[in-house]
């Protein structure tokens, strides 16, 4: 994340509403899950939605083979695999002075989901994705939504658009936004104190992105932190590279591990 950027503003979709407000109803307890009925009437008998499983991985391809960082390119004065994780560490000899990117350099996912697993001892990272490069700001820079995490849990789970339109959705939030305007909220997802509290610090967590289309959905943990409908055709992505940030600042450590792709329609 970079801190300073104007927040450009927002509207809502009226393609997007149905879906919008299913994922804001799940995200309050499953207010859409079927419920059993009774008394003969119809749908009687029919299941409830299926319970959340973090674990669940079917369908998802993995794209980090645990031991090298075949496939992806970045400074590797930073980065490295070890022990069945992505590392990116910097030090008081080797300090940062400008956000650098791990890219994922498989392809440029449109619609898919985005699982993995990672623990961070300092400052701020995120996930990258439909993101693009900006060589003339520097090598392995990146544009584009971030899935925000930071080490004292202020922002981890918003999204944000790294050098670009800011601050989208913050932890809580079901947002919009249209053209120019700022982005608006159009409902509330859990406080988020509440969703705060679910948020492992020095210890592993479990982030799942979800885009389809212009809805873009953060989970961590089982809670759903951040969604977002992006109805601005001149400033949104449909696609585009995935990549993990290091952040300028002091010394830090981030961990990535368990990181699967599984591609929408």
């Amino acid at each position: 994340m970079i801190l300073g950027t104007n927040r450009n503003a927002c509207a809502w979709a009226a393609a997007g509403s149905g879906i919008a407000l299913m994922a804001l109803a799940l995200a309050q307890g499953g207010a859409f899950a079927q419920q059993p009925k009774s008394g003969g009437k119809k749908g009687a008998g029919r299941a409830m939605v299926e319970p959340l499983a973090m674990d669940d991985r079917t369908g998802f391809t993995p794209i980090f083979d645990g031991s090298t960082l075949n496939g992806w390119e970045g400074n590797l004065d930073f980065w490295r695999a070890e022990g069945g994780t992505i590392v990116g560490e910097s030090t008081p000899e080797k300090q940062l002075k400008l956000n650098t990117f791990l890219i994922w350099r498989g392809g440029k996912p449109a619609n898919f989901e985005l699982k993995l697993d990672y623990r961070m001892n300092s400052t701020n990272s995120g996930v990258q994705y439909r993101s693009v490069e900006l060589p003339e700001v520097g090598k392995w820079v990146l544009k584009g939504y971030q899935a925000d995490i930071d080490f004292t849990n202020v922002y981890t789970g918003q999204l944000y658009e790294e050098r670009g339109r800011g601050f989208l959705a913050m932890r809580g939030q079901l947002a919009s936004k249209t053209g120019a305007d700022r982005p608006r909220v159009l409902g509330n997802l859990k406080p988020n104190e509440n969703l705060r509290g679910w948020v492992k610090t020095n210890d592993w967590n479990t982030l799942h992105i979800i885009a389809r289309g212009n809805i873009l959905t953060h989970v961590l943990n089982g809670q759903t932190m951040s969604v977002f409908i992006d109805d601005d055709p001149a400033g949104r992505a449909m696609e585009g590279l995935l990549g993990f940030q290091m952040h300028v600042g002091p010394p830090m450590k981030i961990e990535f591990r368990n990181v699967a792709l599984k591609t929408l329609p």
